[in-house]
């Protein structure tokens, strides 16, 4: 049997292409089908996003290329599932009936009015959907499709862009257009506020975090909101270093430890709190990793390496700005506010929940207190904005929250005895998507980054239970061919 890599490397290595003879039938569809390389849609995904975040798109293109990648589904004879998929059926399906709460009024929130509220659902149920398919394409695709070195780099290269949009937002935090696709969209779907949003791109989101300061610039590009930028930043940092330093070699791997030294000023200029304790706990996981396997020498320099970066932080003016935030919790009180809505809200609606957000009656200071020249923060702040477990909560209720966090928390457990760099990696990502879900919400990037890493971890687990298989397999035939001269003996 053919083996997808060495029985001594975890290093992931692609599978020849077969040759087929160019002058047959076969060889004139095999020549056609070049023109499209294999699994063409993600990498469309992928490489192209930062264009379709220009275009006002990123709601929208996971649903679009996930047209090309069910119709691919749907000719193969088998389709793979990972473990726990059905947590995550209840869930798309708890997300389709939610909608029949879509006109009932939650505790302390408005009364919900208007069509966006329908336009706003049918989104969410569209990219569910579309994220569920992008998964079980990964999932089945094969290593000569699509090679799990492939899929890291195709995250390597969001990482980067990602690192690069980030000094974007911090050094031109004014630059902001209007995209194309706001021009040929039916006024009614325009101006929905989700949708309204979407059309007008910012690099940057400028707030009030720091005391004493009008306003600081926080990085977004690629992505539509800073937190959104901030937790998609952990996440494709994490599968940048393995692909680009660990499995790297020479001028790649060289590159990687320079690009990661270059992430540390927008990870600390984007004041992301959420993100600086995500990559403490990722630290803290591969340590504890590390040191399981005995593997001291990598614990010893990664240690180092980390202490470093650490003193040369806190040495440049980055250290001044990261303290000032660790003691400006400017949104602590408004999270406060919001989460314990979104548990009452999941209280009175603990099955179906209400299908969407709720916009809450006045603000965290006081049910008469609006928005105003004194406090901008206040006014009609939305129930389940602060995070994706609140978002369940107020959406889709108790069992839609449980089913989200047992779905990871099963693929965690599944995998947990692959110690290869692709292991430890995505356990990683799944322990990120646990801890941001009380912060972010999740929906579209992060969510989608997150269940293709499921699919990696699946894959990668099933390539190494084929190695395993095939090792038996060999010492079993050694051990029938020596045991007729065991016999002369």
């Amino acid at each position: 049997m053919k083996t997808l890599a060495p029985l001594r490397s975890t290093r992931p290595e692609p599978v020849p292409t077969d040759q087929v003879p160019t002058g047959t039938i076969a060889g004139a569809r095999a020549a056609r089908r070049r023109w499209l390389p294999p699994a063409w849609p993600l990498t469309a995904l992928f490489v192209l996003y930062p264009l379709w975040w220009a275009l006002g798109l990123p709601s929208f293109i996971f649903a679009i290329l996930a047209v090309p990648m069910a119709l691919q589904l749907r000719k193969r004879d088998r389709i793979r599932v990972p473990p726990g998929f059905g947590f995550w059926l209840i869930l798309l399906a708890w997300v389709v009936l939610s909608g029949l709460m879509l006109d009932i009024t939650a505790p302390n929130t408005l009364a919900p009015d208007g069509f966006g509220r329908y336009i706003g659902w049918g989104i969410r149920v569209m990219n569910y959907t579309a994220l569920t398919v992008a998964m079980l394409y990964v999932l089945n695709l094969t290593e000569k499709e699509l090679p799990r070195i492939r899929m890291l780099q195709l995250f390597g290269f969001l990482a980067v862009v990602t690192v690069i949009g980030g000094y974007v937002g911090a050094l031109m935090p004014d630059l902001k257009f209007t995209a194309p696709l706001n021009y040929i969209l039916p006024d009614v779907i325009a101006k929905e506020p989700f949708v309204n949003r979407l059309m007008h791109v910012e690099v940057a989101q400028v707030q009030e975090v720091l005391e004493g300061e009008a306003s600081s610039p926080r990085p977004a590009a690629p992505f539509e909101y800073t937190n959104t930028w901030g937790e998609n930043m952990g996440i494709l940092l994490i599968w940048f270093i393995v692909g680009w330093v660990v499995y790297g070699r020479g001028w790649r791997r060289l590159a990687g430890y320079l690009l990661v030294g270059a992430a540390i000023f927008p990870i600390v200029f984007s004041l992301n709190r959420g993100l600086w304790i995500g990559l403490v706990i990722a630290a803290v996981y591969v340590a504890l990793r590390l040191a399981l396997r005995g593997r001291i020498a990598v614990l010893a320099g990664m240690a180092l390496a980390t202490a470093l970066a650490g003193v040369l932080v806190l040495a440049s003016p980055l250290g001044g700005l990261l303290d000032e935030r660790m003691q400006n919790g400017h949104s602590d009180e408004i999270r406060a506010t919001l989460s314990s809505g979104a548990l009452e809200a999941a209280t009175h609606s603990p099955v179906l929940g209400y299908g969407a957000n709720r916009a809450l009656i006045g603000s965290n200071r006081s049910i008469a207190i609006g928005k105003s020249a004194d406090c901008k923060q206040c006014g009609n702040r939305e129930l389940g904005s602060n995070g994706q477990v609140w978002n369940l909560l107020v959406g889709q209720g108790w069992v839609g929250a449980f089913c989200y966090s047992a779905f990871f928390l099963w693929c965690l457990w599944r995998f947990r005895r692959d110690h290869t760099p692709i292991g430890i990696a995505g356990s990683l990502v799944l322990i990120l998507m646990l801890f941001f879900q009380f912060l972010y919400g999740a929906l579209n990037t992060t969510l989608a980054y997150g269940l293709i890493s499921v699919a990696v971890l699946a894959r990668n687990d099933r390539h190494l239970r084929s190695l395993r298989r095939d090792a038996l397999a060999a010492a079993a035939s050694g051990e029938s061919t020596d045991r007729p001269e065991r016999r002369t003996r």
